[in-house]
């Protein structure tokens, strides 16, 4: 079956129409990356073993052969986890497969055979497994999901900037309200958006290779001098990873849940810039750069949908759906270990895949995006009555009663009040004659406060 006819055979989208846009996440949560995680973990707790000079019945292996266990990992093929695969076949027990497999190739190097019998020695499969899937995630973060994000942040403070002067009305209720500027109101989720990050660069991933209960029993058995604890610490360090004290059999995965929880904040962001700015195209005060040879729609030739936005919304629901139930199950586990964890773990790929596609098409609708200015300033001119706040507001200063209410009786429900109409209301009012005339000079484009300022420096 070609590649092209087992995307269209897929269950999930991920793996089938979506495949070309997840792939960079394959190298990460696919059955071949999780198999190769696990060899990396397995030789690195092997090497630590034969590098000890207090093990004495595990050799200290030579250079050479040091580069030969390294060179497993490094080319570790489709091929080399097939062999594992079908070894599991018999097994029925994937981690012991690995095992079983490095001992099968390692017999054949001559100078590294005598430590075979140390691999896997006193691990339970989780020592293995936690490591691999903290590994697994904490790569997709770095190299993918976060320089994905910072993106997005990155174009959206260049628009920020670009439209910091744009004024634009505000909506409060889906009415209208107090003017901003179209920048200003990008700026607020570049903001919110790098909070996130920093928390989410910060979250460290945990691990632990601690034995059967986390008690280090077997470890103790055969060596009962030696410091396990520090030699457990130094492997965990050292593929970089923060050793966890205090665990049951299983590594509690209180990391990956917060990452998650990081992530769905982030995606719930998201979602909110992806309906204001679906809401914006909707009103006109956005256009879409249209790109030849698209098609809106199979019946209405001129239309030109926010689709962009749309998926990436979709996207970030099915994404969040996922995390959300990741990150609630899986630090749960009955007693000292139940199994509920392994299948759910094999899902991390799902929810970031759908995160990662609704990224791209969120970037994608970013790029399509071109100003209204017509639109946007003809709203304004229509909403003189929006400058009923700042009149009331300096009514008071001067001790002015009922000013709230005067402006109330003249503007609400009114259907919108005219400048003329309005500036018959000022000249009226007993204050100073320079209060007088900058309320005067007011219009609805230039009542934006700070709104330029705030959106011009979210670079900084």
């Amino acid at each position: 079956m070609s590649a092209n006819s087992s995307a269209l055979t897929a269950i999930s989208p991920i793996d089938g129409r979506y495949q070309s846009k997840t792939q960079s996440l394959a190298q990460f949560f696919s059955e071949y990356a999780l198999i190769k995680y696990r060899v990396i973990v397995e030789i690195e707790w092997l090497k630590s073993l034969s590098e000890s000079k207090d093990l004495k019945e595990i050799q200290d292996i030579s250079k050479s052969s040091v580069n030969k266990l390294n060179s497993l990992v490094q080319n570790f093929s489709l091929d080399d986890a097939l062999a594992v695969k079908k070894i599991e076949e018999t097994t029925n027990h994937d981690v012991k497969a690995v095992e079983y497999w490095l001992r099968q190739v390692l017999k054949a190097e001559e100078d590294v055979d005598p430590i075979t019998p140390f691999i896997h020695f006193a691990c339970t499969s989780e020592d293995i497994n936690n490591l691999s899937y903290a590994l697994m995630l904490k790569g997709a973060r770095d190299q993918v999901l976060i320089p994905k994000i910072d993106t997005i942040i990155s174009n959206l403070a260049d628009l920020s900037v670009k439209y910091a002067k744009i004024p634009m009305l505000s909506r409060t209720h889906g009415q209208p309200a107090s003017p901003t500027t179209l920048g200003k109101e990008l700026a607020n989720t570049v903001y919110r958006l790098e909070r996130q990050m920093a928390s989410l660069a910060r979250t460290t991933l945990q691990g632990k290779m601690n034995g059967a209960v986390g008690n280090f029993n077997a470890h103790l058995s055969a060596y009962p001098d030696y410091d396990w604890e520090a030699h457990s610490n130094n492997v965990i360090q050292g593929l970089g990873l923060d050793p966890i004290p205090y665990t049951t059999q299983i590594e509690p995965h209180d990391g990956i849940a917060e990452v998650f929880d990081c992530l769905m904040r982030i995606n719930t962001i998201l979602i909110d810039l992806n309906r204001d700015l679906w809401g914006y195209i909707s009103i006109g005060y956005f256009k879409q750069k249209v790109k030849a040879g698209e098609i809106g729609s199979s019946t209405m030739p001129h239309k030109v949908n926010p689709i962009d936005f749309e998926n990436s919304e979709g996207n970030l629901g099915l994404s969040n759906a996922v995390l959300n139930h990741l990150s609630r199950k899986l630090p749960i586990s009955r007693w000292q270990r139940d199994l509920t964890d392994s299948t759910v773990l094999r899902n991390m790929g799902v929810g970031l895949g759908y995160a990662l596609l609704a990224y791209d098409s969120c970037l994608k609708g970013l790029s399509k995006l071109d100003i209204n200015l017509n639109k946007l300033n003809e709203d304004l001119e229509q909403c003189w009555d929006v400058l009923a706040e700042p009149v009331q507001t300096v009514m008071k200063k001067y001790g002015i009663e009922n000013a709230y209410e005067q402006l109330k009786d003249l503007t609400r429900g009114q259907g919108g009040i005219t400048k003329s109409g309005l500036h018959n209301f000022i000249v009226t009012l007993n204050i100073p004659d320079d209060a007088k005339q900058r309320l005067l000079n007011l219009t609805p484009q230039s009542y934006t406060g700070i709104a330029q300022q705030l959106a011009q420096k979210i670079k900084n």
